[in-house]
């Protein structure tokens, strides 16, 4: 018998179409290169000095030879000079003849102009008097200075403007002492106001000392003879007996020493007494 032929059916594969998602391209942005300062770069400006302490003499000269900077680089001191003829102010880099020039403050105050950088360098970088006898103007600054004192005198008045009258006594006993005790509460307020104007920075600490408030109660205790203080302020006693309840330790103020000691067990005891007493 004759094999029957096998025929293969070639079935095709169908087709699968890929999809292809399109992405926006990404766009890289420019690098855009920052200009980094060297540390040794120089602004090439007019510059002013003036004398510290608001010091306004006809003529003050400083030292302008016989001087030395550290120089943290190198390691050791190096030697400085003004010479109009050079243009560093460091000696060991100094070229041919030195012609020592004086550097003096008229009437508090000496200005160089931009084509003196070697002296401005001197005065403003190296100099052992910069910042001691003298001071560079500058007045952005200045300007940063005043900015700091001015929110820092809005913060103290908006704290006295919101502060209870108990604790104004207590902050303005440590200003007035025992006037505070007669004053009535407009006056108290009105002078606390001026209080955190004038001196804010030390209003600002006296609201936040934990203590102002027992130093206060230890005042009026005092004041009402409930509690006394010896004449060199190194004991406090208690008013009838004369008893020591306290010895104020060394360099120490004597009404914190009371306000800490009334924190301790026996002085918690000492305060619920006077306080009794006091109401």
């Amino acid at each position: 018998m004759a094999k029957k032929q096998e025929t293969k059916v070639e079935v095709e594969e169908p087709q699968i179409e890929e999809t292809v998602v399109e992405t926006a391209p990404v766009i890289e942005q420019p690098k855009v290169r920052e200009r980094i300062k060297p540390k040794d770069e120089w602004e090439i400006k007019d510059r002013l000095y003036t004398l510290k302490g608001g010091k306004k003499p006809l003529s003050r000269s400083i030292k302008s030879a016989n001087i030395y900077y550290f120089d943290n680089e190198k390691g050791y001191e190096r030697e400085l000079k003004y010479c109009q003829n050079q243009k560093t102010p460091f000696v060991d880099e100094m070229k041919g003849d030195q012609r020592l020039e004086h550097v003096i403050f008229r009437n508090g105050a000496l200005f160089v102009e931009k084509q003196k950088t070697t002296l401005q360098k001197l005065l403003s970088l190296y100099h052992p008097d910069r910042n001691k006898r003298y001071i560079e103007h500058k007045p952005q600054e200045i300007a940063q200075d005043e900015i700091v004192d001015l929110e820092i005198e809005i913060l103290a008045l908006n704290a006295a403007k919101n502060m209870e009258l108990v604790q104004m006594e207590a902050i303005m006993r440590v200003e007035l002492g025992s006037q505070v005790t007669t004053m009535s509460s407009k006056e108290l307020k009105r002078d606390t106001l001026l209080f955190a104007k004038k001196n804010p920075k030390l209003f600002i600490d006296l609201a936040k000392d934990d203590n102002i408030q027992l130093r206060n109660f230890g005042l009026k205790a005092i004041e009402a003879g409930i509690i006394n203080i010896s004449q060199d302020q190194r004991y406090f006693l208690w008013g009838k007996t004369d008893r020591k309840l306290l010895t104020v330790p060394f360099d120490e103020n004597p009404y914190s020493a009371l306000a800490a000691w009334f924190k301790t067990d026996e002085g918690v005891e000492v305060y619920k007494t006077v306080e009794k007493k006091l109401s």
